[in-house]
């Protein structure tokens, strides 16, 4: 890959509704296209244009001629003002085929040249995700750096009044040390009278939604097959979501709230009403709002049609397979949904891949027209000619309540599901002869007690210059709060009575109380257990004692790598972070791998578990080591299987064989538990 072609794939997520010929990178840049790539609105002044935009600049950039121009006919039902939804089907098939077409480009030089081509002639939310997949999976674009999705659709994301005081300020201040970020309102979709505001920080939180979108964008459901079939892919898809919501509920009890009440009734009236305030970049319309107390109706719309009888069939059927242990594919041969590939069947199922579902003709789409109902619940006939609310956003969505009550009905699916299975036995528990004996986790800080974690606000800036079309070339810069947590680190005490061995160190969160107060059995607290990181560990004949830094988990990403500014001179120089910076888009926000706590001191176990390698351990393809492993437990590794042979969640994904946490800790050696507090303090810090 020349440095030319990586430059000419950065600046494509740049400035996403500007056309391809205007200037980028600040205005130090333009690419030099050939006559036949101006659309027909500018093909006629295709000299005039060109020549004013490749003014003043540093750099222009040749871009080559095609060898064939593209059909890009089957695109033209999404309007280039139209919402993208990844939940709509037709809006998938178009997405399905565009990532075809960028995947088949023979070669790297190609491929620039096709994807310059069609950005100007697609919608540009379509254009943006079908161009990321790709960018993903082609093996000739390794090194090209995605763009986090705030920093391309930023008012997706960002309260409507902070973009134009930030294009005000970066006018009128150019790049003097005069300019100050804008600031992101902390609370501006509902006031202290609607209880579930007291979880805006989390829903509305950029790094939870971009989190969710990059997900999606590593795990497409429609596409090539290569593209779409990845290992253990519908468990993930489980296993992601039901975190997110063991998440959620430890957030809700910090602001003592109820747990979430699962959506299993859509006849009945959603209590939660949701206004966003957020704009789409696509036709500045807001995103309609939900008024509280709305009953969900049929969508009959010209390109989203699903009454809830059908959803509620699928569901049923769904139901009855998981009781008679076994799917039916299109032939009718029967395919056992066993402990090993039963979840992974299932999720494929539920969200509904068509490339991957085992009989989606039976079975449905389940999951993605939930999301559709919900979505049209203010409109869904159409006759008011609102678009979709942010349920139909992969973007948004997380900012709805709502999500999260759909999400705990999936997630009861699949519940049931893993209740049919045996419990865990000794032998899957067990590790002979490895006893943890200590455990604690300490804020890395003099003079601070072991077991009592910290969090709080902290107000950061992010650069929003990349998505702000038709603006100065300034850097426009927003600071937002969000909540933080102290670096800690954990240390442990293991004994080793045999050989040396290898270990796989897994670490849970766990609720110790619910919204009442009262103790959690094992049977809901597993439930609600949050894994906080897993790694393997080399011991040694006696005691090992071993420490792992919290910013190492194998869940989170760091704060820089959700909001890296754009641009090559913001990219670090050594190569092994230079690869991190570049793959490593997908992953929890690692300023919330904490939950809040409260300001007494909220409650909880940390659970440690050492389990035998040798009953972990994936032999991987030849392939070249993953820069991004550090997110794997969410994200997996690209081009190789997920790094651990036992089911996703592994001890509390299924029924144990104990009452209470501490009796399974003491029946087996290889765990062990301790009460930690994680303390809130409502201060602010800047960062």
């Amino acid at each position: 890959m020349t440095n030319t072609d990586l430059k000419v794939l950065e600046l494509l997520f740049q400035r996403p509704l500007e056309p391809v010929f205007t200037t980028r990178d600040n205005g130090k840049t333009v690419l030099e296209i050939p006559e036949s790539f101006y659309t027909d609105r500018y093909k006629a002044e295709a000299d005039q244009v060109g020549n004013r935009f490749s003014k003043n600049v540093d750099v222009r950039i040749p871009v080559q001629e095609l060898a064939s121009i593209p059909n890009l006919d089957f695109a033209k039902p999404l309007g280039p003002k139209k919402q993208f939804s990844l939940f709509n089907d037709r809006h998938r098939n178009i997405a399905s085929e565009l990532i075809t077409l960028f995947m088949n480009a023979p070669n790297l030089r190609q491929f620039v040249s096709l994807s310059v081509f069609c950005k100007d002639r697609l919608n540009p939310m379509l254009f943006q995700y079908a161009y990321a997949v790709a960018i993903a999976h082609r093996k000739d674009t390794t090194e090209v750096p995605i763009t986090n999705i705030s920093q391309v659709f930023p008012s997706n994301f960002v309260e409507p009044s902070t973009l134009k005081d930030g294009r005000q300020e970066g006018t009128v201040f150019g790049e003097s040390g005069d300019r100050v970020p804008v600031p992101i309102p902390r609370d501006y979709t509902a006031s202290d009278v609607e209880d579930e505001h007291r979880m805006a920080y989390f829903r509305e939180d950029i790094g939870v939604n971009s989190h969710h979108w990059h997900w999606h964008l590593v795990y497409p459901t429609t596409g090539p097959y290569e593209v779409v079939n990845k290992d253990r892919r519908g468990e993930l898809f489980y296993y992601m979501h039901q975190q997110i919501l063991a998440r959620y509920n430890a957030e809700r009890f910090s602001n003592n709230l109820k747990r979430i009440q699962p959506l299993t009734n859509l006849h009945n009236e959603l209590f939660e009403g949701y206004f966003p305030k957020i704009l789409s970049s696509l036709n500045n319309r807001t995103y309609p709002g939900r008024a509280s107390g709305q009953l969900l109706k049929d969508v009959d719309r010209e390109d989203t049609k699903i009454t809830i009888d059908e959803v509620l069939r699928w569901r049923n059927r769904i139901m009855d397979v998981i009781d008679q242990g076994y799917v039916e594919d299109p032939s009718g041969q029967r395919i056992p949904l066993d402990e090993v590939r039963g979840i992974d069947i299932l999720g494929n199922m539920i969200e509904a891949s068509p490339v991957l579902s085992v009989n989606m003709q039976l079975y449905g789409n389940l999951h993605n027209q939930g999301h559709n109902i919900i979505s049209f619940a203010h409109d869904p006939d159409g006759r008011h000619l609102e678009e979709f609310g942010v349920m139909g956003d992969v973007t948004t969505a997380m900012r709805d309540p709502i999500f999260y009550r759909w999400h705990g009905f999936i997630n009861s699916i699949f519940t049931k599901f893993k209740s049919l299975l045996n419990p865990y036995n000794a032998d899957q528990l067990g590790f002979e002869g490895i006893s943890v004996d200590y455990i604690e986790a300490k804020i890395d800080k003099k003079g601070t007690s072991p077991n009592r974690l910290a969090t709080y606000w902290q107000n950061s800036t992010v650069d929003l210059t990349a998505g702000l079309d038709f603006s100065s070339a300034t850097n426009v810069l927003a600071s937002f709060n969000h909540l933080q947590n102290a670096p800690f680190t954990y240390t442990f005490n293991v004994t080793n009575n045999g050989a040396k061995r290898t270990g796989t160190c897994r670490i849970f969160l766990c609720p110790k109380v619910d919204e009442r107060n009262m103790p959690l059995r094992l049977e809901e607290q597993r439930q609600m257990a949050i894994e906080m990181d897993k790694f393997t560990v080399d011991l040694v004949p006696g005691v090992n004692t071993i420490r792992r830094q919290s910013s190492e988990s194998s869940v989170a990403i760091p704060f820089e790598r959700s909001f890296r500014p754009v641009g090559a001179n913001y990219q670090p120089q050594a190569a092994d972070e230079l690869a991190r910076f570049r793959f490593c888009g997908c992953g929890w926000p690692q300023h919330l791998l904490l939950p809040k706590g409260t300001t007494q001191g909220m409650a909880f176990d940390l659970f440690v578990m050492i389990s035998d390698y040798s009953q972990d351990s994936v032999k991987q393809p030849n392939t070249p080591n993953d820069a991004c492993s550090t997110a794997y437990s969410f994200c997996g590794l690209k081009d190789k299987l997920y790094p651990d042979r036992r089911a996703m969640g592994f001890p509390f994904d299924r029924r144990l064989p104990n009452t209470y946490l501490t009796e399974m800790v003491d029946a087996f050696g290889n765990m062990a538990r301790t009460d930690v507090k994680i303390q809130y303090t409502d201060i602010t810090v800047v960062k």
